[in-house]
């Protein structure tokens, strides 16, 4: 799990993490906290602000920064981006009508200064729904294949069932422009599979 990777990882006894976790609202943001976090997530209401959740094991501390997505909310995400570890964005893949939107906030994310090199994981949600769009046309539509500044990763998954889908690459790389394509699997992940890839990222930005 992701604890026991960065626990691997980690160069020194004691290391404090910090991970934001941004998305357009109704995106599934705090559903796939909870699940992550191994908590219920049968009553979700919508993030009001911003939530942090702090997991402590074997002196590490992961704080994660929930913030909400409505768009009244947006302009203060900023605020949040300092020291930042990695970026987790999260992606309705049933809300087409929103790809648009949802790309330009991205964009602007990954052009702040405070998110330079910052390694990039975006979890496509909904793929449970028959509407969802496949994670590989969402790497195209949102040109993940330009961001060579930093190490990106896009992740199938149903934050409500806490199960991925099939990644279909299709002709669209789903890791770094120029890299090859390690963590792409052909068999359903899971969301801690992200979470390890990521978190193998912070390391080494660490080392």
């Amino acid at each position: 799990g992701l604890l026991s990777v960065i626990q691997k990882l980690k160069g020194s006894p004691e290391q404090e993490l910090r991970i934001v976790l941004l998305g357009l609202d109704n995106a599934g943001k705090t559903t796939l906290l909870k699940r992550l976090a191994s908590e219920e997530v049968s009553t979700i209401t919508p993030t009001q602000g911003f939530n942090i959740k702090s997991v402590h094991s074997h002196g590490l501390k992961l704080n994660v920064w929930d913030i909400g997505g409505q768009r009244s909310i947006r302009p203060y995400w900023k605020k949040y981006l300092g020291s930042t570890d990695l970026l987790i964005y999260v992606i309705d893949s049933a809300d087409q009508k929103r790809f648009e939107e949802t790309g330009q906030e991205l964009a602007e994310l990954t052009e702040d200064e405070s998110l330079t090199g910052v390694p990039l994981l975006v979890f496509a949600n909904k793929q449970d729904l028959v509407t969802a769009a496949p994670a590989a046309e969402i790497a195209e539509g949102l040109s993940l294949h330009t961001y060579r500044d930093r190490e990106w990763q896009i992740q199938a998954c149903s934050a409500l069932s806490g199960e991925g889908v099939q990644v279909d690459m299709g002709a669209c790389g789903l890791c770094r422009a120029g890299r090859g394509p390690e963590g792409l699997r052909s068999h359903p992940a899971s969301l801690q599979d992200g979470m390890n890839w990521i978190s193998s990222q912070i390391m080494n930005r660490k080392k």
